[in-house]
């Protein structure tokens, strides 16, 4: 190799050294003047902290009390009956406020399948596939302890829980708790039905096993 070309060579070798000694020198090290800030009120922005006093208000106060009545965002969904299923007076609703329909009907049915019948099984019988594994079985929907409770208190076990159960109410919206309500009482009447519960027009057609 030619002295020209290794002269060259251990030059850009030396360029190279400089310039990566150069780059950590910029980084980390404590730097005395006072910093150059070319917008001074993203540093110092006028506003109040927490706890802070504010001669504008006559309470001297700059932290305010959200105004009687006021009600988070996406919290005022219906009438306190739909959003908790709890009366007037303080108990269960008897009636499920949400209208039934064919459609509602079966969305509560897949919301019951995706949700409830793990456990409850998808008759209602409280034989879910969960229960082959060593959990406790739940009560089934076709006891009279269970076909008696208020569409509310139902509504509340859903969205709360009760015993071994959790509450489902951050997985299911209310409107679907609701119509998984309906769904119950469908299970129910299915397990109870009598021929007073067919229409005229199919009865003798029951009757006949057809």
């Amino acid at each position: 190799m030619s002295g020209s070309r290794l002269t060259a060579r251990f030059g850009w070798v030396a360029l190279l050294g400089a310039s990566m000694l150069i780059i950590a020198g910029c980084q980390g090290r404590p730097f005395e003047k006072t910093p150059i800030h070319v917008n001074p009120s993203m540093d110092d922005q006028p506003k109040y902290e927490a706890q802070e006093a504010s001669p504008f208000f006559a309470d001297g106060s700059a932290m305010r009390h959200a105004p009687e009545g006021t009600i988070a965002r996406g919290s005022l969904k219906g009438s306190v009956a739909y959003r908790t299923g709890m009366g007037p007076d303080g108990k269960p609703v008897a009636k499920n406020p949400v209208e039934l329909t064919m459609s509602g009907l079966e969305r509560g049915r897949e919301r019951f399948n995706i949700y409830c019948a793990v456990c409850h099984s998808e008759v209602g019988n409280g034989r879910g596939i969960i229960t082959q594994r060593g959990f406790v079985p739940p009560p089934s929907f076709h006891d009279d302890m269970v076909r008696n409770y208020t569409d509310g208190h139902i509504f509340n076990v859903i969205s709360n829980g009760i015993r071994n159960m959790p509450g489902y109410a951050p997985q299911i919206p209310v409107g679907d708790r609701w119509l998984i309500v309906h769904y119950v009482r469908a299970l129910q009447r299915s397990q109870n039905a009598t021929v007073t519960d067919v229409p005229e027009e199919l009865r003798d057609r029951l009757r006949q096993g057809k």
